[in-house]
């Protein structure tokens, strides 16, 4: 007889012990779990537990509110433009021959910046004034015609009509001599015009034609273009609802203040003031155009750059606090205040004008009482601070 097969029953006890081993385990884990916190030594929570970490102080930096003097400064996005922008055109026609400037290089009013072929314009003088001096010779013996013709009538030598006459060629004379003189004027302009100069002071841009070239007067892109930066404007907008308290100030015969700032509104450029306002609202933006003017010694400042505009409307005392201690929810804006037992109370607060890092507390705050300003994610109410003072 063949020996009886235990492999079934080897497999079965092995299967029955290994489900007892799991279900060990897991009521281990469930009674580790969810078993109560075991009572602190003198009647707290565990340090490690959720009660303990609640109780534990928060690490926070506060600031005290009070009063100081907040500044009323309106924020706009401006684009930095030229005082004066000019393209200089000939004013005749004629071969340019001679180009008197560099690109780019800075001029005064007056400078010399190109030389037209002039000979054809000296010809044009010279025959006006030839003319003028032969009308001015007639002009001259026509005179002393009349003069003797007014002494013979005296003696009724010669009739009144031959006088007349006379007078008459006289006064035509004359005015030939004014004609002859403004023919003479506005060759000799023509002429002055043949040198192409800087009507104004600024900077030049790149050149637009070169020696050698046909120039007229028709052509409408000019030589080269001059533009003032010194000094300069800048263009911004701002809504139509801050423009109320702007006029009421330049009403009063104020200066407002206008500082530049970079693009990323950190590096302060210049400063400025306001010079005038636009006459009317843009009705698709609701807004107006400002210009303020900035001197610009430095030359920091450059034609169509962005810039960021503080204009300082003006300031006025008032509770203030710093900006990052405010917080906005479901309340509105409030923030984080201590009591006298360093514990943080929710305090709804109404905020007013913001003067670059500070802002105005219209209600909820009185002077003295001390918000956070670092470690607010981890605050409750009610929670326990650890003022840092570091």
């Amino acid at each position: 007889m063949s020996a009886p097969n235990t492999e079934p029953s080897r497999s079965r006890k092995s299967y029955w012990l290994w489900l007892v081993a799991l279900l060990a385990l897991a009521a281990g884990a469930y009674w580790y779990v969810g078993k109560p916190d075991a009572p602190a030594a003198k009647g707290g929570g565990s340090l490690f537990g959720p009660r303990g970490m609640s109780s534990m102080p928060v690490p926070v930096r506060v600031a005290t509110a009070e009063m100081g003097l907040i500044n009323h400064t309106l924020k706009a996005i401006g684009t930095v433009t030229a005082f004066n922008t000019v393209t200089v055109r000939s004013r005749v026609d004629g071969e340019l021959q001679e180009i008197a400037f560099t690109d780019g290089q800075k001029v005064r009013a007056g400078d010399l910046l190109a030389q037209i072929d002039p000979r054809t314009y000296r010809i044009a003088l010279d025959q006006a004034l030839g003319q003028q001096a032969q009308n001015e010779a007639q002009l001259k013996n026509a005179q002393r015609d009349l003069q003797r013709y007014q002494l013979l009538y005296k003696q009724n030598s010669i009739a009144k009509q031959q006088v007349d006459a006379q007078a008459a060629l006289v006064q035509q004379l004359q005015g030939s001599r004014k004609s002859d003189q403004a023919a003479v004027d506005h060759a000799r302009l023509q002429l002055d015009y043949t040198r192409i100069t800087a009507p104004i002071s600024g900077r030049l841009g790149l050149r637009k034609i070169d020696a050698g070239n046909m120039v007229n007067a028709s052509n409408t892109d000019g030589l080269v273009t001059i533009t003032q930066t010194q000094p300069i404007s800048v263009l911004f907008n701002l809504p139509q609802a801050q423009l109320p308290d702007v006029l009421a100030q330049l009403r009063a015969g104020k200066t407002l203040q206008a500082d530049l700032y970079d693009r990323d509104d950190l590096n302060k450029l210049a400063t400025g003031e306001l010079i005038s306002v636009d006459n009317q609202i843009d009705v698709a933006t609701g807004t107006v155009s400002l210009k303020a003017r900035f001197r610009n010694e430095d030359e920091t400042l450059f034609p169509n750059q962005f810039v960021n505009v503080r204009l300082h409307v003006d300031a006025a005392q008032a509770l203030a606090i710093p900006a990052v201690a405010v917080q906005h929810g479901s309340v509105g804006a409030f923030v984080y205040m201590l009591d006298e037992e360093d514990k943080v109370h929710v305090q709804p607060i109404v905020v007013g004008r913001t003067d670059d890092k500070r802002v105005a507390v219209v209600s909820g705050l009185s002077a003295g009482q001390r918000v956070v300003t670092e470690g607010v994610d981890r605050l409750r109410e009610g929670s326990k601070a650890q003022i840092i003072t570091d």
